[in-house]
Order: C-alpha cells, then structure tokens, then sequence
C-alpha cells in the first residue's frame, strides 16, 4: 500500500481513534476495551488495549490504542499502520524505548517486549488475523514485513490518566 493510501486511511479514522482514546483513559478504562470494527472488516467485539511509551524524538508520555490477542500469557499487538510502506511510529518509539506499559480495560502493567520469529511468528500472525481479518490485506500491500510485538507483564501499575 502506498503511503498516500495509508495517510487516507488515518485521515478517516482519525477522529474515531481520538475519540476511543478519550474514552478508554476518561472511563479509567471501563469503556473501550471492546469496540466494533466491522465497518472496517473486522468483527463487532474486537479487544483493544493503551499502549504507553516515550517518544524516541519529545522524550514525551504517549499512549496508543491498539487490538491485542492473547497468546500463552503474552499480549500481541501488530505494527500493520493499514499496511503502509513504513513501520508506524508507535513501534519505532517501543523498539528505541527502555519502557513500555500497556492497559487492558481497568488493569495497567509495566511490561517487558519481544518480536516473535520464525514457526512461533507465523502462528502468532495467523492467530492475529483471526482476530482482525484486515492484518492479511495490509501484509500484502506493503514488502516489510509487519512487525508483531508481544508483551509480558512485570508488575500492575495505576491506569493511565489523560
């Protein structure tokens, strides 16, 4: 996918993404967690989660909505950017970073973060497909290869605030 599309895709739905991070974070994260994307071809009750990190560039606290699976304990989520030429740049920020946290609904954790390979990659990708169809559509637009990068808890930590 060109990087043109990619930018009209995010123009579109960038409302949609400000409005669910406003109300993941203003509910405490009592609201949020499930959303529909079916408009988008993924299913009515897909899971979302905030994922909290430093910007490599402002040094600033930013947070991130995301669909996540659960694979063995460890939490997935997938760089796909609609399948932009490039990675997005939440990921960039996690791969450059030294912390990373995320929130499920009300429960916050700092974590620890690894990129599956090989046979375990290729399971955890077709897992996260089943959970948002479109991954498969935004792997075939784009030559990189879509990072995933799974999550481990360390320690429960205060949700996030605004």
């Amino acid at each position: 996918m060109s990087d043109q599309t990619s930018a009209a895709i995010a123009a579109t739905r960038r409302d949609w993404k400000t409005e669910h991070l406003e109300l993941y974070l203003g509910s405490g994260g009592a609201r949020g967690h499930i959303v529909d994307v079916r408009d988008i071809g993924g299913h009515q009750f897909t899971t979302t989660l905030l994922l909290q990190y430093v910007g490599r560039k402002s040094g600033k606290t930013l947070i991130t909505p995301l669909i996540y699976g659960d694979v063995a304990g460890e939490v997935v989520v997938v760089a796909s950017k609609g399948g932009a030429d490039h990675h997005p740049a939440w990921y960039l920020n996690v791969r450059e970073g030294k912390e990373v946290s995320f929130q499920i609904a009300t429960q916050a954790f700092r974590a620890r973060w690894r990129e599956p390979q090989g046979p375990e990659r290729a399971r955890v990708w077709e897992f996260m497909v089943g959970i948002f169809p479109p991954y498969r559509a935004y792997q075939a637009s784009t030559e990189r290869e879509i990072p995933l990068v799974m999550l481990s808890a360390i320690e429960a930590i205060e949700s996030f605030k605004r």
